[in-house]
């Protein structure tokens, strides 16, 4: 047996759930505008925390790091458009807009006076050192009295 999808004049509720792409979980469900939020890549050593953001076609100038009660935003706005001169006609006319906005809730141990960030290759690399007391400290061996 297999489902036949019926429909009169009257649209019901279930034709508007089939006709709904709803079994396809492609991208295309999650935005009309076919946007996308940057990966990140959180890395952790004995002296610093690492954010690297892919961000690729944004240049330095167009992204915005905020710390502000132990949350780190990283936003970043882009906008395009071609310029058309006087006189000139034109049948199709592409506009490019891209934003993001990315929160990271910082440990305790991230000392959020000594932040960094670089823009290099597409990659957006933020760097939040350890607090002193927070770093790992050398094995200290106790003489016995």
């Amino acid at each position: 047996m297999s489902l036949v999808k019926f429909s009169n004049n009257y649209p019901t509720i279930f034709d508007r759930f089939f006709d709904n792409n709803f079994y396809d979980w492609t991208s295309e469900n999650y935005s009309t505008t076919n946007t996308t939020v940057p990966s990140a890549n959180i890395k952790e050593s004995a002296e610093k925390f690492e954010i690297h953001i892919a961000a690729p076609s944004f240049a330095k100038d167009d992204f915005k790091i905020e710390v502000n009660n132990n949350v780190l935003t990283v936003c970043s706005e882009k906008k395009v458009e071609n310029e058309t001169k006087e006189g000139e006609r034109f049948t199709r006319k592409e506009f490019s807009y891209q934003s993001f906005c990315r929160s990271f809730t910082l440990p305790i141990s991230a000392d959020t006076e000594k932040i960094s960030a670089n823009y290099e290759n597409g990659i957006l690399a933020v760097d939040i050192p350890k607090r002193e007391e927070a770093k790992p400290k050398p094995s200290k061996i106790i003489e016995i009295k």
